[in-house]
């Protein structure tokens, strides 16, 4: 059994949807147990074969700073649910809350794995091979350094092949040109890593690649800091919603349009499918000494669900000790840089 812990108040709308998406997760996953973590009021009544539920004193707000979060409310079901991991109870944990104080106690209860300094967020943004680029960091680290970045490529690596199967996936770094001598000096040094890194075995390094190659899928992951990845994030997110609504209404203008919607139905619904960021839901936070996966705050039951198949699959893979082990075997060139614990939690959503 892979048992994941829920953090149930966490997001836009708490138990409302959370624990829908808990039930349907279990109906779907026979062999998987949750822990789920809430208020005393909101967790009256919830109650599955497969399922424990943990009550919990305290919950962190979207709003609630660093400091509260992380020094005042010690019994958050927020750090409840981390502390499962902690304990052995659970093999991972997903929260839709606060996303820079999910970062900030996982760090502080987990810490990070050896040889890494920044834990990241890895997500995936759909592309038009229907398989969705995963793009790290979205949001943890505003500023990195080249060392922190090709720690990110291994991470992201690993989570790859865990999640798709695909042993020596291709890593690009995000630029604005493919031509190697382009870029800031970061971004110049994060090349030379990656190339070595390549050279050893250690990364499948495809080159430098453009905003419009994350849509393309040109490569399996996708490397940038936080700020520069949860601005393509959010435009994506954008984007995608813009293109359903112009669909939306230019077939519903009269009678003809909407009998053209009748016919290209299928293909319309095969584009919304592919397009469908809850499909997508569920962001890794790589390298911590446990799993710890952050959905969208806005989430919906679909998407939660997501987000707890994405854990669990990660947990059932062993995703831990494939990053341990593609760290350990990369460490000459990752050397880890001085950590700011206030940079890495920008808050993604």
């Amino acid at each position: 059994m892979i048992t994941i812990a829920v953090d149930c108040m966490g997001g836009d709308h708490g138990p409302r949807i959370t624990l829908p998406a808990c039930t349907r997760f279990l109906e779907q996953h026979p062999e998987a147990r949750l822990i789920v973590v809430g208020l005393p009021d909101s967790m009256k009544g919830y109650a599955h074969p497969r399922a424990t539920v943990v009550l919990a004193s305290e919950v962190v707000t979207m709003d609630d700073p660093l400091e509260v979060a992380l020094r005042r409310k010690k019994d958050s079901t927020m750090r409840v649910a981390i502390t499962q991991v902690k304990n052995g109870a659970a093999q991972a944990v997903v929260s839709a809350g606060n996303t820079g104080a999910l970062m900030a106690i996982s760090r502080y209860v987990l810490k990070t794995l050896e040889g890494i300094d920044r834990p990241a967020i890895a997500g995936q943004i759909p592309n038009a091979k229907g398989l969705g680029t995963t793009v790290l960091d979205m949001g943890a680290n505003v500023d990195c350094t080249a060392e922190h970045l090709v720690q990110f490529a291994v991470m992201g690596s690993a989570l790859v092949s865990v999640l798709s199967g695909n042993e020596n996936p291709t890593v690009g770094l995000l630029n604005i040109g493919e031509e190697a001598i382009k870029g800031n000096e970061v971004i110049k040094q994060t090349g030379e890593l990656l190339r070595a890194a390549s050279r050893t075995g250690d990364l499948n390094f495809y080159g430098n690649v453009e905003g419009n190659d994350i849509f393309k899928g040109t490569a399996d992951i996708v490397v940038c800091d936080g700020f520069v990845g949860n601005v393509a994030l959010k435009a994506s997110e954008g984007l995608a919603g813009m293109i359903v609504d112009f669909l939306r209404k230019e077939f519903s203008r009269n009678i003809f349009t909407k009998l053209a919607a009748l016919i290209a139905y299928p293909v319309i619904s095969a584009l919304k499918k592919r397009m469908d960021h809850r499909r997508y839901n569920g962001g890794a936070l790589l390298g911590l000494r446990g799993l710890v996966f952050k959905s969208h705050g806005s989430a919906d039951e679909l998407a939660f669900g997501f987000a707890l198949a994405r854990a669990y699959d990660a947990a059932r893979n062993d995703l831990l000790e494939r990053v341990r082990v593609r760290i350990a075997h990369a460490a000459p060139l990752l050397a880890p840089a001085e950590s700011n614990l206030s940079k890495e939690a920008a808050v993604l959503v």
